[in-house]
């Protein structure tokens, strides 16, 4: 079943928030959709919309088997797209970041979560929005600054980043808004360095093209 998205209030002494280098806010805020894909417990999705100096949580909450681990996997894909196309549909993200599959699973466990994975992929070519994958190493680094970061280190931090009042719950969801900040975070990273360079380039030229338009030196005759 689905689980009733939350909106946590916000709160304006965060004082554990690691500092963040801002860029220029832009007319059009960042919206990422998160996603942290399960087949055994819920696949947990989060919303979070970042305008280059701060993130906030616009929805989250968790999509869970109807019958557990054991039963047949189609319903719960079949579910899972309905509701990815319906926060698609719903919020328009510019991108969609999901958990990669985890290494050190087994061979069925890996396979059954990559079809969880694959669905909500396909969800995503169809509406025609790019996907990113990440693993929980990466999230664990972007979010909390260290790659083997608890999961209770990392719900904290989201909650932190995001100024939330309480930890979002399920966990399934906290690591889904966890997936969405660290695709905010690596876009934010690479639209500076982007703006890093097309500065630099536009110096460049402005410097050759003033060295084209200085008049010759004109040496006198005596």
């Amino acid at each position: 079943m689905f689980s009733c998205g939350r909106t946590l209030c916000a709160v304006s002494d965060s004082p554990h928030i690691p500092e963040r280098v801002s860029i220029p806010a832009s007319n059009q805020p960042l919206c990422v959709l998160g996603i942290d894909p399960a087949f055994a417990g819920a696949t947990g999705y989060g919303v979070v919309e970042s305008d280059g100096r701060r993130c906030r949580m616009l929805r989250f909450g968790a999509l869970r088997p109807p019958r557990g681990p054991s039963g047949p996997l189609h319903p719960h894909l079949r579910q899972l797209h309905a509701l990815v196309a319906a926060l698609i549909v719903e919020y328009m993200p510019d991108g969609i970041a999901v958990e990669s599959v985890f290494t050190a699973l087994n061979i069925k466990t890996a396979l059954r979560l990559a079809e969880v994975r694959g669905v909500v992929l396909l969800a995503a070519a169809q509406a025609g929005i790019p996907s990113f994958s990440y693993s929980p190493r990466e999230v664990k680094a972007s979010v909390a600054g260290y790659g083997h970061a608890g999961k209770e280190q990392v719900q904290r931090m989201v909650r932190a980043l995001l100024g939330l009042s309480e930890t979002p719950e399920p966990a399934d969801a906290a690591d889904a808004l966890a997936v969405a900040l660290c695709h905010v975070q690596m876009a934010e990273s690479k639209a500076r360095r982007e703006a890093g360079e097309s500065r630099a380039q536009a110096a460049s030229l402005a410097v050759r093209a003033g060295g084209r338009n200085r008049a010759p030196a004109r040496i006198s005759s005596r």
